[in-house]
Formats: C-alpha cells, structure tokens, sequence
C-alpha cells in the first residue's frame, strides 16, 4: 500500500458512472463528522479486485476507504484550501500507521496526492451504492449529444 499527500488541484471528479446518486443526508453516520485525519493511498496493487463495496478498482476510480462509514457515503475531504467530495467505497486503511482515510489513486491523482498528510472531512451525503459508483462519467449522454453534467452523472465535485 502506497502512501502519499493530499496536496490540491481544482478538478473535477465523476463518480457515480450514469445513475445520478441523489446527496441526501446519511441517517446512521448524520452526527458523524470529523474534523481531521491521517489520508494515504491505494491502488496500483489493488487493480482488477473488487472494493468491499461491490466495486472494480481501476486507477480511474474516485472514492475513499474508511472502516466504519456505509458504502456510498459522500465525504468533502479538504486539504490546503482546496477540496473534492468523494464516496466511500472500500475498507480501510490498513497501513498501521495509524490513518482514518485511504484514497483510491484516482481520488490522490485529482488532488495531486504526493505524501501522507493531515486532512479536513465533513460527511456531506449518500449516494446509491452501485458497481459503478466511483467512476468517471461515461461519454456524453445529453439528448443533443452535449456531456452530461456531473450532477446527472453523479459526479463528486471539487470545491
């Protein structure tokens, strides 16, 4: 298992694949919300296997593994004044170095993840779990052929 940094880029990340997730308050975690935590990430190792949520890892796939949230929870995860809501979509982290969060390599790519750091998290919803949540939006969709919006593709959203 890999470990990096949440440094920051403005990106866009689709999630979610066509189904648009509707982000509606989580109702088991609701007063669940953490302020900071330990983030490392994963994936080359982890490429072709499913994710504890039902998921196949690819390095496209945007998501974050946490131990106790349900499948599908949306977390806005911030670090240095730039953020990216992401689902949960896996177990973890198991690095024994004592972090909360482990980002897919496709979440750490987005916000230019370069080493272990500290970062800001707020639960912010849930969405459907699916097979695809997490991944990029597919090619456009729209009746005239325009690209979908990330919120009808269930996109994660930086911010």
């Amino acid at each position: 298992m890999a470990c990096v940094a949440l440094a920051s880029a403005s990106a866009l990340a689709a999630t979610g694949g066509a189904a648009a997730p509707t982000a509606t308050a989580p109702t088991a975690h609701k007063a669940r919300v953490h302020t900071t935590g330990i983030a490392t990430w994963f994936g080359p190792g982890f490429y072709g296997h499913k994710t504890a949520c039902g998921q196949t890892l690819t390095p496209s796939v945007i998501g974050v593994a946490n131990r106790t949230l349900p499948c599908g929870t949306l977390v806005k995860v911030s670090y240095n004044g730039h953020s990216l809501t992401v689902p949960v979509l896996d177990r973890g982290p198991y690095s024994h170095i004592g972090a909360d969060w482990d980002l897919t390599a496709g979440a750490a790519q987005a916000l230019a993840v370069t080493e272990t750091v500290r970062i800001g998290t707020r639960i912010v919803g849930l969405a459907p779990n699916s097979p695809t949540l997490g991944l990029p939006a597919g090619p456009p969709s729209g009746p005239t052929g325009s690209p979908a919006s990330p919120a009808l593709a269930g996109g994660a959203i930086a911010g």
